[in-house]
């Protein structure tokens, strides 16, 4: 009965997590309604009639088609200044010399040659910059919110009206090419495609070449009316090497190239576009609002004269979804109904009219036709959500219905009304503008009050937890009992919720309903606690912090609502860490226990008292203070800076080795790493044996003799191989290949190996009996605690059960060897009996998470488990001996535990933003691909950004093993020597 009651109170406080973090992100990811309507031809898109519909001509809808052909060219992470020419040097200022500078050489000489031909634009894209929701963007108009984000590696089907939609609709035939992405936002919706798998970033070339093995032919054949072909080299270049690898400059070459024969093939009828769906950062990642992740490239050409003046000096920047309504415009199709995007008014300029007021009325009526739609989508929006801004949405609408009189004035009397025409441009993009400002402004508007909610009820659930583990050492605590009540209010809670919902005529929200009914059920328990606190149960007994450790944590607390704290949260981390490490050595001081020493009064078991006043003690805990606040400070040398800080520069030490350019320099780093991981071996070995935890027989044991060094060599040759991929010969490529495939699986398969045998057999200690006459026998005696407790004196004193079960085998074995003198029971492991398994799980699991990183990082997990020991030695210095059961943590160590974990996820170069997520880690071990599978890459993928958290935690168990075993179950009858 107390085992289910544990297990339901278990599940209730996972309950109220789950109804905490859904209270929140339903208040911080946000969404939007996405509706279901098309634009058609049929339906104008707005009151009055089309000014500029050609009656009877082909391909004529709401404006007359300008082109009949577009090829659409997307290369992923084209950031902007990638299509920027190389300047000239200028005398005085430093020259400026980097690999993707002027690689697109074609693309300038045509500025340069055709000038009303050819436009380069900077296209702003709207963030999240992922992908999935780029392609969303370019083909609806609409603006993806952060909950999208999610989408970006399992899409699917796009249900708002799209031009892919439209091009369907009216008959046209689109040919596809590149990223399988786009199969899965439309399926069934081109008319030959071929796809290509995406996910593997680390891939430079298979989706790149087969495009462009069915590019050209399919131009050539002239089946075709729309052609998009998506790129993916740049991007997996950028992700793999970063954008300032020479790999870089050969993609851009190559897409040079790409552009020049497209453009030798294009007829009079045909647009080129040339985009980047986002840019990159300098790391190489997307994914944030950086300017870098925002910036793209925008390149139109055609053969025919396309803009009325020459370019500007300094590129337009214009919005990315201005592209949606004005290639709709272009081709003679309706805009699609979601578009906020505002047409690109230059490029509806009469080039051929000399008529000077014939090329403001082009722009006007293309702003015009887009201006209707968005204010139909508008409304169509407002009455479906209600979630628009009512003074500004009033203050819009009033803006269009005048620059819409406006505009069919003029329509009447054209003749010399080019200034009245510039008026009413400049409203109709004012209003398109606002638009789009209002949209961004309501669809990125937090929910403060579920926000708040959701934090609170986290913060009760964790006040819960510590309420009930302070009850529970009360001699009358039960329970199951206290876990009826909170079941009964949690019900009155829905009843009541369901009563206010039925009374008011309000939607049934069930991320509401489960938090109110998660509410009711821990008022019963918070007002339970809250009368106690007065006389029985004061505030101290409930909250056992101690006052520092408490007002750290309320700085690290408060440090989270100040937004100059959070961009420098890595370095906050570093000052609280090395605040608490000192905090800790100046209580030893204070308590005596530093300078100078005193006399154990109880000498620890398997050490010998000191035998007089010295200060071996006292400077043994001040160099492991000293140590860990180096070690903190090396952990800060790798450190990866905030896109909100231009002036930090990130370490070059987060990068794979791949990415260096230099052999001597890549050998010299591989031998480091490959030393830090020997080192890290060796040290654990080193600790076990000192420890008497590698003379067992025992399967466990064996594996961590064989197993850890096959391990390390596993690890330092797929290491090898992934560094020098790229430069093997290409006889040896299969080969290199297979081989990066199964070493990780099988370094994974080891680790998984050896923690099946140390949950099979966690705990072993060593016993070797000896006479005066006879030879030693050893013996593997195994502890009788297995599987879940059956009682506290199974949780709190493994190791007398230890010595009651050596009674037990060798009581009978005394009977026998009275003759023969004094038996001696050596047992080894005692000193270690749980530390030893928590150390060794903990060096299993580092493993496979060190190949989730950069190679360099290994030296970062070097000083994780460095630091893990110091902490370790330093909090059991100041234990008192006679501290009852060995699962009590302090505390300090919690503390310790939370923000070196926090200063290590830094330190691996993570950062709590998206472009930062390592991504690669998806394809460790699987470099071809996952197929269609998504929980394994986002389990490598978590596994790799929370991964010093995850050994963190289970080194945290180590904290439980602290103290030194229980001696009071002697044998009698022998002389015990216990070894440590």
């Amino acid at each position: 009965m107390q085992k289910i009651s544990v297990l339901l109170f278990l599940v209730w406080v996972c309950f109220l997590f789950y109804a905490g973090i859904a209270l929140f992100t339903s208040g911080f990811l946000l969404t939007r309604l996405e509706l279901t309507n098309h634009s058609s031809c049929q339906e104008p898109p707005g009151p009055g009639p089309l000014p500029w519909r050609s009656q009877g001509e082909p391909g004529a809808c709401w404006m007359a088609s300008r082109f009949s052909r577009v090829v659409l060219v997307l290369i992923d992470a084209l950031r902007f200044d990638f299509a920027q020419p190389q300047r000239s040097h200028v005398p005085g200022e430093p020259s400026v010399s980097l690999p993707f500078l002027g690689k697109l050489g074609f693309l300038q000489r045509i500025l340069e040659s055709q000038p009303h031909h050819a436009r380069l634009y900077q296209s702003k894209a709207d963030p999240p910059t992922t992908t999935m929701q780029r392609l969303k963007a370019l083909t609806t108009g609409s603006l993806p919110t952060f909950i999208d984000a999610g989408s970006n590696f399992a899409s699917y089907a796009i249900v708002e009206d799209n031009l892919i939609k439209q091009l369907s609709s009216a008959g046209r035939r689109v040919v596809f090419m590149g990223d399988d992405t786009w199969k899965d936002l439309f399926p069934g919706a081109f008319s030959q495609a071929f796809f290509f798998s995406s996910f593997n970033v680390r891939d430079l070339h298979t989706v790149d070449n087969g495009i462009m093995e069915h590019l050209y032919p399919t131009m050539d054949t002239g089946e075709w009316d729309v052609l998009i072909a998506h790129f993916l080299g740049v991007d997996h270049c950028g992700h793999k090497h970063g954008p300032h690898h020479p790999e870089m400059a050969k993609k851009l070459s190559q897409m040079d190239q790409v552009i020049q024969g497209i453009v030798e093939r294009l007829g009079n009828d045909t647009l080129l576009v040339v985009i980047g769906d986002h840019g990159m950062t300098k790391s190489g990642d997307h994914g944030g609002d950086s300017e870098l992740e925002t910036s793209a490239a925008l390149f139109l050409y055609s053969p025919t004269a396309l803009f009325l003046r020459p370019p500007p000096q300094e590129p337009e920047v214009v919005p990315q979804i201005s592209l949606v309504p004005t290639l709709a415009l272009l081709l003679g199709l309706p805009i699609p109904f979601g578009n906020i995007g505002e047409v690109m008014a230059e490029l509806f300029s009469v080039v051929e009219d000399s008529q000077p007021h014939s090329s403001a009325l082009g722009q006007a009526t293309a702003l015009y036709l887009n201006a209707q739609q968005v204010f139909r989508f508008l409304h169509t929006y407002s009455a479906a959500a209600q979630d628009l801004q009512v003074k500004e949405f009033h203050r819009l609408n009033n803006l269009f219905s005048k620059a819409s009189a406006d505009y069919l004035r003029l329509l009447q009397s054209p003749q010399g009304a080019e200034a009245a025409l510039q008026t009413v441009i400049t409203e109709l993009q004012e209003f398109l503008r606002g638009v789009r400002a209002m949209c961004i402004e309501s669809w990125a508007r937090f929910s403060l009050v579920r926000m708040a909610g959701g934090a609170a009820l986290l913060a009760a659930a964790c006040f819960l937890c510590l309420l009930i583990a302070q009850w529970a050492t009360s001699p009358d605590f039960h329970l199951p009992p206290l876990l009826l009540i909170p079941v009964a209010w949690g019900l009155a809670g829905i009843v009541a919720c369901a009563g206010l919902l039925a009374t008011t005529e309000l939607k049934l929200d069930p991320v509401v309903v489960g938090a109110v009914a998660a509410v009711g059920s821990v008022l019963h328990i918070l007002w339970k606690a809250w009368v106690g606190w007065g006389s029985k149960r004061p505030l101290a007994a409930l909250l056992p912090v101690p006052r520092p450790i408490l007002l750290l944590l309320l700085i690290r607390f408060a440090a989270f609502f100040s937004d100059s704290f959070v961009v420098a949260e890595a370095r906050a981390i570093r000052f609280l860490l090395g605040s608490l490490i000192l905090l800790l050595v100046a209580q030893l001081h204070w308590e005596g226990k530093l300078l100078p020493p005193k006399l154990l009064a109880v000498p620890r078991i398997g050490f010998p008292a000191p035998a007089g006043p010295s200060g071996h003690r006292g400077t043994h805990a001040l160099g492991l203070g000293v140590g860990l606040l180096l070690c903190i400070r090396l952990a800060g040398l790798f450190h990866r800076c905030p896109e909100e800080t231009p002036a930090c520069h990130s370490s070059p030490w987060l990068s794979p080795l791949a990415s260096m350019v230099g052999g001597r320099a890549k050998n010299l780093w591989y031998g480091a790493c490959v030393g830090a991981l020997v080192a890290l071996f060796a040290a654990v070995r080193l600790w076990l044996r000192r420890h008497g935890n590698l003379r067992s027989p025992e399967p466990t044991v064996l594996f961590v003799r064989w197993g850890l060094p096959l391990m390390v060599l596993g690890t330092a040759a797929y290491w090898a191989l992934a560094s020098g991929a790229d430069e093997a010969p290409p006889r040896l490529r299969a080969l290199v290949a297979g081989a990066s495939a199964v070493l990780p699986r099988a370094v994974a398969g080891l680790a998984a190996s050896g923690l099946l045998l140390l949950l099979w057999r966690p705990v072993t200690v060593l016993a070797k009996a000896t006479t005066t006459t006879g030879a030693p026998r050893i013996r593997t005696v195994l502890t009788p605690f297995s599987g879940p407790p059956t009682s506290q004196a199974d949780l709190d004193y493994v190791v007398p059960q230890i010595y009651r079960h050596m009674q037990e085998e060798i009581r009978g074995r005394l009977e026998r060897t009275k003759s023969q003198g004094p038996l001696t029971v050596a047992a080894y492991q005692l000193g270690s009996v749980y530390s030893a398994a928590m150390v060794t799980a903990l060096t299993l699991l580092a493993f496979p998470l060190l190949l989730l990183h950069a190679e360099r990082i290994s030296l970062v997990f070097l000083l994780l488990f460095l630091q893990s020991f110091l902490l370790l030695h330093l909090l059991a210095a100041g234990i008192p001996i006679t501290t009852p059961g060995p699962f009590t943590v302090p505390w300090q160590a919690v503390s310790a535990w939370a923000l070196m974990a926090a200063q290590t996820f830094y330190s691996t170069g993570h950062q709590p933003v998206f472009p930062t997520i390592h991504w690669h880690a998806a394809f460790v071990g699987f470099p071809e691909g996952h197929g269609s599978s998504t929980w394994l890459p986002a389990l490598l993928v978590g596994a790799n950004t929370f991964a010093s958290h995850l050994l963190f935690a289970d080194s945290g168990l180590c904290s439980g093993s602290l103290h030194p075993p229980q001696a009071s179950h002697g044998l009698e009858g022998v002389r015990p020597q216990v070894h440590f």
